[in-house]
């Protein structure tokens, strides 16, 4: 039973060659491409409006040389918002499940940003490892745990995605396998079951979006420390 459980987070293998790279690059093609026409259509329309609306509210607090990260950190949102929900789908596999690519992201990301810092600002990116006001006793220790946090942020990035679209993806099947094996023993409460496990998926939709923009919210929230 725990086999069968996980094995939906295995990546897939045929002949010998990992499908990870379809299931990132196949999705980007339902996307519609910009036209030179005068009016776009509807969801042409609507793309352009979420990420105007998405980074106009990640970069409002950041100082304008850090505007530059706009096209990258848009593209992040989109990366991880359409990985996060065609993971929802029948028979598909979710690449932001796996450790591996979440902590791919996030350690390369954090890092260019700390680097940026360390090359633009130095003095101000090292005073963050040491709150204004401490006590003198205080600071060998207080600059070891700022240390420490630092480090920590790119492993909580992953983990927090990772976590959270595993634990959905679990109670999503968990419940519909539930509902299946009552659906002739117990009917009528295999229909309840079912609009439980319909609410769920529309949860797990949410916070597949609300994951996305947190991981590139907190990124954000990064690069204002050190721009």
């Amino acid at each position: 039973m725990t086999l069968s459980l996980f094995d939906q987070f295995l990546s897939p293998v045929v002949c010998w060659i990992p499908l990870v790279a379809i299931a990132i690059t196949l999705p980007w093609i339902l996307f519609p491409s910009p036209t030179t026409r005068w009016l776009n259509n509807r969801s042409l329309t609507s793309q352009n409006w979420f990420l105007s609306q998405a980074t106009s509210q990640i970069f409002l607090p950041i100082n304008p040389p850090g505007h530059k990260w706009a096209l990258l950190l848009s593209s992040l949102l989109i990366f991880l918002a359409t990985m996060n929900t065609a993971g929802l789908l029948p028979y598909t596999f979710t690449p932001t499940s796996q450790l591996s690519i979440n902590m791919g992201l996030a350690g390369a990301l954090w890092m260019g940003v700390v680097i940026l810092g360390m090359r633009t600002q130095p003095t101000h990116s090292l005073g963050h490892l040491l709150p204004e006001g401490a006590p003198a006793l205080l600071t060998p220790i207080l600059v070891i745990i700022e240390t420490i946090s630092l480090f920590i942020r790119p492993i909580a990035l992953g983990v927090r995605l990772t976590a959270n679209l595993t634990a959905g993806h679990l109670l999503i099947q968990l419940t519909s396998t539930a509902t299946l094996a009552m659906l002739t023993i117990m009917p009528v409460t295999a229909i309840f079951t079912g609009i439980l496990l319909f609410l769920l998926a529309l949860l797990e939709a949410a916070v597949a979006l609300i994951q996305a923009y947190v991981f590139v919210l907190l990124l954000s929230l990064y690069l204002q420390e050190n721009v």
